[in-house]
C-alpha cells in the first residue's frame, strides 16, 4: 500500500496523518483501493479497505471520526469518533481520535495546533472554498481553542490543478480574478490557491504550510480523481489523528 505522508506532520511524533492513494488492496475494479460508501463500490470492500488503512495509522475503524461531506461551511467539534453527521470541517482537542477527509479532486485541509495539541481537517470544494470554509474554521481554531495563526502546521492534501478544473461562467463569477486563468475561451480554476490564501491571510506561516503539488486529475494510476472518472472514481481518504500513549 503506497501512502502519501507530510514532511511537517513528521516533525511531530504524536500526529498520525496519511493520505489513501489507489495503490493498495484492491478487491473491486474500477474503484481500486476506494475509502467511499456511497460511490457504488461493495460495501464490505470499502470496510476491509478502511481498516486496513486506519490500521496503518496505527488507528482502526472505531476511532475514527467521519462526516457526511455535503459541500457547504459547517464545522463539527468532534468529542467522539464515529459518525458525525453533515459537515466539511472538523476539529478536536481530544488525543486518539482520527479526523478522515474523502477527497477524489476537492482540496482537502489538515490542521495541528502544535501549542494547544488541536488537530482539524477540512473538506474545500469550489462551493466551500465560495463560503471560506478554510477561514471559517481557522477562526473557531482562535476563540474556540486559543488557538494562534504562528502555532499552526498545515498540509494541503493532492487535489485538482488549475490546469485541469475548467469552469463555467457561474462558478467563475463567484472568485477573485487571481484565482483564474483563460486560456482559448476557457477559464481554469485554482481552488487550492484560495485556500492557502485564506490559511496566510489568517495568521499561519507561509513556512508551516506544506502544499501538495500533486494532480488527482494527472495522477491516473496514483490518486482518484472524479472530474477525470466520473461515476467510476473512486475516493481518498486523509486521516490525521494525535496520538496518546495510556
Amino acid at each position: 500500500m503506497l501512502i502519501i505522508e507530510s514532511h511537517h506532520f513528521n516533525n511531530y511524533p504524536e500526529i498520525r496523518f496519511g493520505f489513501s492513494t489507489m495503490v493498495g488492496h484492491s478487491r473491486s475494479a474500477p474503484f481500486y483501493f476506494n475509502l467511499s460508501l456511497s460511490v457504488g463500490d461493495d460495501s464490505v470492500n470499502v470496510e476491509q479497505n478502511r481498516e486496513t488503512f486506519f490500521r496503518r495509522l496505527g488507528l482502526t475503524k472505531n476511532s475514527v471520526a467521519i462526516q457526511k461531506q455535503v459541500h457547504g461551511d459547517a464545522i463539527t467539534i468532534v468529542t467522539q469518533p464515529g459518525t458525525q453527521g453533515e459537515s466539511d470541517a472538523m476539529i478536536t482537542a481530544l488525543p486518539n481520535i482520527g479526523l478522515a477527509i474523502s477527497s477524489a479532486d476537492c482540496n482537502a485541509i489538515f490542521i495541528y495546533d502544535v501549542k494547544e495539541k488541536v488537530i482539524a481537517a477540512i473538506h474545500s470544494g469550489w462551493k466551500s472554498t465560495v463560503k471560506r470554509i478554510t477561514e471559517k474554521t481557522v477562526l473557531r481554531l482562535k476563540t474556540e481553542f486559543n488557538s494562534l495563526g504562528k502555532n499552526l502546521v498545515v498540509y494541503q492534501a493532492p487535489s485538482i490543478s488549475q490546469m485541469n478544473y475548467r469552469v463555467g461562467a457561474e462558478v467563475a463569477g463567484q472568485f477573485e480574478e487571481r484565482y483564474l486563468r483563460h486560456k482559448g475561451g476557457a477559464t481554469y480554476l485554482d481552488v487550492a490557491a484560495a485556500n492557502y490564501d485564506m490559511l496566510t491571510e489568517n495568521g499561519v506561516r507561509k513556512e508551516n504550510i506544506q502544499k501538495s503539488g500533486i494532480c488527482n486529475y494527472s495522477a491516473t494510476k496514483l490518486l482518484h480523481s472524479y472530474r477525470r472518472d466520473g461515476e467510476k472514481s473512486g475516493r481518498a481518504f486523509g486521516v490525521i489523528a494525535r496520538i496518546e500513549k495510556r
